[in-house]
């Protein structure tokens, strides 16, 4: 994992691909990586943006987590 002006970089060093995560997914795949749950991740999102809806929020970060693992990137 690379940090980049837009996010993070991702190597699969086993398939060779390549994933870029935008700052939002790059802090849900960081909030989990650290050990808290997704729910960790949603209120610290729902904090850094003023206004936003905590439900929504919440389901776009299950949304993250399920894409990271359908991708392998992320493990249950």
């Amino acid at each position: 994992m690379t940090e980049t002006e837009y996010g993070v970089a991702l190597l699969d060093q086993e398939s060779a691909e390549y994933w870029t995560l935008n700052p939002t997914a790059a802090l849900v795949l960081r909030t989990v990586l650290e050990g808290h749950g997704p729910e960790r991740a949603a209120e610290i999102l729902t904090a850094q943006y003023d206004g936003a809806d905590a439900e929504e929020v919440g389901e776009d970060v299950h949304r993250i987590v399920g894409e990271l693992r359908s991708a392998g990137l992320l493990t249950p």
